[in-house]
């Protein structure tokens, strides 16, 4: 906002914290996601994502999100996107309220953005899992309302050349994961999947496969998560980030591997087998 001179107010102008989170919540509080009017009780009539999956592999690591929006008992959107860039690498799944996540989301990207052209360097990956969980804290009065914003956080670590992963609860507590994890409603059934076909040494593409893997076992399971949609050709966003940067896998290119899937579990319902031993 501009003075009536058209300068900016002198606080725009004065050095201070690298945090745009920090500056908004001084400047402009309401412009914080779940700083607006309290809601008189709690709700469920708002759409709200579900299932996310990450699993590492040698080099980096995978993310993949279902598409399905559910609004109480109905599917309030079959093709949300719920997996999102936070940086060059590093990348944020979205479960919960899905109107503040996306608001949570979109913060947490200005903020590295923020960070960075202040700085002159980006935050290492702590950084950004810490940044996030700060921002988890600040919806907690909305979280109390029914309103709750549970990510999935993960990127690429440049100076360890590791694939981490980071989950979190309402209140901004941040838990680093090993190898997999999952948030959301079917994330209880995805994880069981991911347990049974995961493994040490996976290549990239073993990896995104495993993660689809998931999502079908969750929605098998959990009506709030869509499967692969044939019918209208909807399918899992897929994100890979590795050392070269965060990737979006393109749509014909997870098309076919959940055609594949689709094919295998017409021989065998419940999925691939892990071996006893």
């Amino acid at each position: 906002m501009s003075s009536s001179d058209g300068r900016l107010p002198t606080a725009y102008l004065t050095p201070g914290s690298s945090s745009f989170a920090d500056f908004l919540s001084h400047q402009a509080p309401d412009l914080l996601p779940g700083r607006g009017i309290p809601l008189p009780g709690v709700t469920t009539d708002a759409p709200h994502g579900t299932t996310i999956v990450a699993a590492t592999f040698d080099g980096g690591v995978v993310m993949a999100g279902d598409r399905r929006a559910t609004m109480g008992n109905i599917i309030a959107q079959r093709d949300i996107q719920k997996v999102f860039p936070a940086d060059n690498f590093s990348c944020v799944g979205i479960a919960g309220s899905a109107g503040l996540a996306l608001e949570v989301t979109r913060l947490f990207q200005v903020e590295l953005e923020h960070y960075e052209k202040i700085e002159g360097t980006t935050l290492s990956l702590d950084g950004k899992a810490n940044r996030l969980s700060a921002l988890i804290r600040g919806n907690l009065a909305m979280a109390m309302q029914g309103l709750a914003v549970v990510p999935l956080f993960a990127g690429y670590d440049i100076p360890t050349g590791v694939g981490r992963i980071f989950s979190y609860d309402v209140t901004g507590g941040r838990y680093e994961e090993q190898a997999f994890h999952s948030v959301g409603s079917g994330s209880l059934f995805a994880r069981g999947s991911l347990k049974k076909l995961y493994r040490e040494g996976l290549v990239a593409r073993d990896c995104v496969t495993a993660t689809i893997q998931a999502l079908y076992d969750a929605a098998d399971d959990d009506s709030a998560t869509g499967g692969p949609d044939i019918t209208r050709r909807i399918f899992p966003v897929v994100a890979v980030v590795t050392a070269e940067g965060y990737t979006e896998l393109p749509d014909d290119q997870v098309a076919a591997i959940a055609d594949e899937i689709l094919a295998a579990r017409m021989q065998r319902p419940d999925g691939p087998a892990a071996p006893l031993t």
